[in-house]
């Protein structure tokens, strides 16, 4: 197994902590409506979302 890091800056004209909010937090919620193709939905298994929560993502068919 290895580890992969990409950084990119861009400008945006959301505020940094609504970005935040949406891409970590609301993440559950948010990703299955912006690419329905390639995740169906993201379960919580265990946990409410913090340290050691469990989550099962479903991918959409096709998806490898």
């Amino acid at each position: 197994m290895g580890v992969t890091c990409f950084e990119h800056a861009i400008a945006s004209p959301v505020p940094p902590a609504k970005i935040f909010k949406a891409s970590v937090l609301d993440a559950d919620t948010v990703i299955p409506k912006v690419i329905p193709n390639v995740v169906k939905c993201v379960e919580v298994i265990q946990g409410d979302g913090g340290p050691g929560t469990i989550k099962k993502i479903h991918f959409s068919e096709g998806v490898e």
